[in-house]
């Protein structure tokens, strides 16, 4: 059983890997499908594939959708997708908004995923992980690790997606994510970056991994 308790409005750190460690983003458009899972299955309403809810919003008139299908889930705060694990912050927003979600992202990501690249059996290492983010200072430490997780592991931006640029760029465009309860503290998008460098220096620092100054795109 799991031990950790969801409740509606609190945040949540959710995080798991491939099993075995294997990669599960082998390409860009592996990326690209599990952003799309992200915004699709995020609704109360079940949608079934992806392929059949294009389906059904292509036969709408006038592509509208009820109030019902526009509900959501969860609130997607932050994210990052590593070549073999990601990262999310959620906010549940439905009664066991993060399970059914969860849920239907793996499910539906592990059928893609296997359907391309001809294999069977489970793509993640078990249920995935959560820990309660239990106070507002927790939420903005997690923030940074979410968004520069690319840095922790070492990995280049080029390999990993995350909300970062999200969160940094002032014209950002096609963003998924609800960012007032992070942003909102700060008085500019340049002080977000300033407090999320200092955040993962100490906590790259902490784990020996910093050998070098920290240096971002601004």
């Amino acid at each position: 059983m799991r031990k950790t308790i969801f409740a509606k409005g609190e945040f949540y750190h959710i995080y798991n890997r491939g099993t075995e460690k294997r990669t599960i983003f082998l390409d860009e458009s592996d990326y690209t499908r599990f952003k799309e899972s992200i915004v699709e299955f995020n609704v109360v309403d079940p949608i079934g594939s992806l392929f059949e809810n294009s389906f059904r919003k292509k036969n709408q008139l006038g592509g509208s959708t009820s109030k019902t299908e526009n509900e959501k889930l969860v609130n997607i705060v932050a994210y990052c997708l590593n070549p073999n694990h990601y990262h999310f912050i959620l906010q549940q927003v439905a009664d066991k908004g993060i399970e059914k979600f969860m849920q239907r992202l793996g499910t539906g990501y592990t059928m893609y995923f296997n359907n391309k690249n001809e294999r069977s059996g489970a793509l993640f290492q078990g249920k995935f992980k959560a820990v309660h983010i239990d106070s507002n200072i927790y939420l903005l430490h997690v923030s940074a690790y979410v968004n520069l997780n690319d840095l922790v592991h070492q990995l280049g931006g080029r390999t990993s997606k995350s909300s970062w640029d999200e969160y940094t760029k002032r014209s950002y465009k096609d963003g998924i994510c609800e960012k007032k309860d992070v942003l909102g503290q700060f008085r500019t998008k340049e002080e977000y970056v300033t407090f999320a460098k200092n955040s993962i220096r100490g906590t790259m620092e902490r784990r020996g991994l910093l050998d070098e100054p920290i240096l971002l795109e601004e």
